[in-house]
This record gives structure tokens, C-alpha cells and sequence, in this order.
């Protein structure tokens, strides 16, 4: 009797064991995410960040070196052609000290002097002229009465010229002596108070009617010349300048149609490639890596009120359209993996995950058109883990 318990105990021990190892074993159904292959429009984008530029910008320089005087236009302000911008004064003389006064004091008596004895000189010459023309008067007399010959009359005829450039030379000399009083007496001048004397101002006009886009000086300060006072531009006339990888620059082409995003609106603004730049620079990304990038330039294609809201220098996402087509079979990509080099996908289909090869065509980040392998409506599996198999049970995850 006790021999018929133990093998009962040993059965049941073992029936316990089996079902329970075949429970263990027995194929899980794993939960999944599941999307459906469909049919619609497929846009392939290159996305970079580019900013608003005015077009035609005009930077109004400081004509002359001097004091500029405080700029009363603020940035927004709007400015017809031919307004005064801005007013300069030339720059008053430096002060000097007292070695380099007693200098140009110095300086100042010299030339004086120099202007005493050149007036002098053409006192004397005045002279020379007198006696000269009377000499000349005599002979022409004394010729009349054939007194003297003609070639007395003709000597006297060229003393006579002679003195009269002699007396053009002397006056010259008092004028350039004069000049050089009047250069030493500025050398002496002290500076005129600040504001005092506007018959030398500058007055700064607007090449061009427009709006304040930039005033890098407000305040009175020396400004050299050709220093910028004013930015003046149209901001309703504005363009978007997007730098691209020199690689994805390539794929454009001008007139490509753009959308423009993030930009503080809520819809997106349309716009075509008007130009991509032919020579690239470098540019160090911001994992330090160096990149070659490419300046493409896009023209707004809506001008409507939205618009009007972007100014100078703001922010927008470009995206350029590289190819699109509105009716194509695509699949998430997300779904799709990489075995033996081929694509392919899990197709769920009657509770089990079947492989698939697919065949695509163009891609983005976020869809795939697929040329081959699938059909519209199927179902895929989306992320599949690694505990997804071909032919393993599997069902939607529950949302």
C-alpha cells in the first residue's frame, strides 16, 4: 500500500513538473505597435535653420571725421529720400602745450616778419617800375627828335618789362608770405567751445527712402570717416538666407519650392530658391566638427499679412523641397530594418509576425515609398524589439 502512494506522489510530481516546464516553454504572445501601409502625397525635404535678410540694405557712413551729433531717429522709424539722418561738426584742433605754443608763437613773428620784408621788396620794385617807365617815356622823346637811336629806346622798352614782371614777382611773394602768417596764426588758435560754431557743420541725407533698421551710434562721439552711423532698408522687401552642407547644396536647384516653418505664425510661409552662392566657407559645428557650408538664398513667394510681421534677422526653419510626388505607397520608416543588406519589415498578419523584403524608393525621416514588397492596408510593426521573430506570435499593443 505505501509502495502504490509513493508512485502516485512520483506521477503527480512529475505531471506538476511537465506542466509546468510546458508553460514555461510554450511560445508568448508578445504586444506590439503597429501601423498601416497607405497611399498618399510624399514631400523629400533638406531642413536647416535660416534667417530673414532685407534685401537691399544701405549703411550710411560718416562722410568726414568730426563730432557727430546725437541721432535723433530710433530703429523703426521711417525716413524719406534726401532727409538729414544725422549732422556732423569737423573736428576742433587739438590742444597744445606750452613748448609746442611758444613754437608756433614763434612760428607766427617769423612768417611776419618774412610777410615785412617780401612787402618791402615790392615797394622796391613799384620803383624800379617808375623809373623804369620814365626812362622809356624819355627816349621815345628824345627818338622823335632824332636825338638818340632806336636801339637806346628798345633797351629802355625791355627795362621797362623787366621791371613790371619784377613787380608781379614781389607781389606774389607778399601773397605767399601773407598765406604763411595766416597758417601760423592757426596753429595758435585754441578750439571754439563744443557747439558754438555750426557754419562748418556736415548735415548726413538718406541715400534712399526706408525704415532704421540698425543705428550703431545714439550719442554725440568723434566718428572717423567712413565709420557707419545708420542701416536704412526696406523690411517689407526681405529674403531668407539658409546655409547648407555643401553636399546637400548640390541637390538644389534654383526655382525649388520652400517652406518656411517655425517662425512665430502658425502656418507655413511658401517660398522658391532664387539663388545657391558659388563659393562655400567653413563653419564649425557645434560638436566642433568643421563643416563645409553653402549660403542658398530664398524669395518669399507669399506677401500677405502674415508676412509683414517678419523683420530684419529673425529665425525661421527652411525647408527645400528635393522631390515630391502626391500619390505614392509608403510606410513609416521607423518599421523597417536592415537583414542580410536587404529593407524589409514584420508584417502582422492572423496574430503573427511574418518578414518581409520591401524595395524603396525615396525616404524621409519620418516615411519610406515603397516600390515593391507591400501592399495598401497591410499592417506593420513599428520598433520591433528584439523579442520580435518571423512567426512569432504577436498582437497590437493597446493603446
Amino acid at each position: 500500500m505505501s509502495r502504490l502512494l509513493t508512485d502516485r506522489r512520483i506521477w503527480l510530481s512529475v505531471v506538476i513538473i511537465s506542466g509546468l516546464a510546458s508553460v514555461a516553454l510554450w511560445p508568448r504572445t508578445i504586444a506590439v505597435d503597429v501601423a498601416r501601409v497607405s497611399r498618399g502625397p510624399l514631400v523629400v525635404t533638406i531642413d536647416e535653420e535660416g534667417r530673414t535678410r532685407v534685401r537691399d540694405r544701405f549703411v550710411v557712413a560718416a562722410p568726414v571725421t568730426g563730432r557727430l551729433l546725437r541721432i535723433e531717429l530710433d530703429p523703426g522709424d521711417r525716413v524719406e529720400s534726401g532727409a538729414i539722418i544725422a549732422r556732423l561738426q569737423p573736428e576742433p584742433p587739438a590742444l597744445l602745450d606750452s613748448r609746442t605754443h611758444a613754437e608756433a608763437v614763434a612760428a607766427v613773428e617769423s612768417a611776419q616778419a618774412s610777410l615785412e620784408h617780401a612787402r618791402a621788396e615790392e615797394r622796391r620794385a613799384q620803383a624800379a617800375l617808375t623809373q623804369a617807365q620814365r626812362e622809356l617815356k624819355r627816349a621815345r622823346d628824345l627818338t622823335a627828335a632824332g636825338v638818340t637811336t632806336r636801339r637806346e629806346l628798345e633797351v629802355r622798352d625791355a627795362d621797362a618789362s623787366l621791371a613790371g614782371e619784377a613787380l608781379n614777382a614781389a607781389g606774389s611773394a607778399v601773397r605767399a608770405a601773407a598765406a604763411e602768417v595766416e597758417r601760423a596764426r592757426a596753429r595758435t588758435a585754441t578750439p571754439a567751445a563744443r557747439g558754438t560754431n555750426s557754419a562748418g557743420t556736415v548735415v548726413v541725407r538718406a541715400p534712399v527712402a526706408g525704415v532704421v533698421l540698425q543705428r550703431p551710434r545714439e550719442s554725440e562721439s568723434v566718428v572717423r570717416a567712413g565709420e557707419p552711423l545708420v542701416e536704412i532698408g526696406d523690411p517689407r522687401n526681405i529674403e531668407i538666407v539658409t546655409d547648407l552642407l555643401s553636399t546637400d547644396a548640390v541637390r538644389v536647384k534654383p526655382g525649388a519650392r520652400a517652406m518656411l516653418e517655425e517662425w512665430g505664425g502658425e502656418a507655413s510661409l511658401e517660398a522658391t530658391v532664387r539663388r545657391i552662392e558659388p563659393a562655400g566657407f567653413t563653419k564649425i559645428s557645434a560638436l566642433g566638427v568643421e563643416e563645409q557650408r553653402v549660403n542658398v538664398v530664398l524669395d518669399l513667394v507669399d506677401s500677405g499679412e502674415e508676412c509683414a510681421s517678419l523683420g530684419d534677422a529673425y529665425r525661421v526653419e527652411a525647408r527645400i523641397v528635393l522631390w515630391e510626388a502626391p500619390d505614392v505607397l509608403k510606410v513609416p520608416t521607423n518599421a523597417l530594418f536592415r537583414d542580410g543588406g536587404r529593407w524589409a519589415v514584420y508584417v502582422a498578419s492572423d496574430g503573427r509576425a511574418r518578414r518581409t523584403f520591401v524595395e524603396l524608393g525615396h525616404q524621409t525621416a519620418t516615411e519610406a515609398e515603397v516600390t515593391a514588397g507591400l501592399t495598401k492596408g497591410m499592417t506593420v510593426i513599428v520598433h520591433p524589439g528584439d523579442l520580435v521573430r518571423d512567426g512569432g506570435r504577436v498582437a497590437p499593443r493597446k493603446p
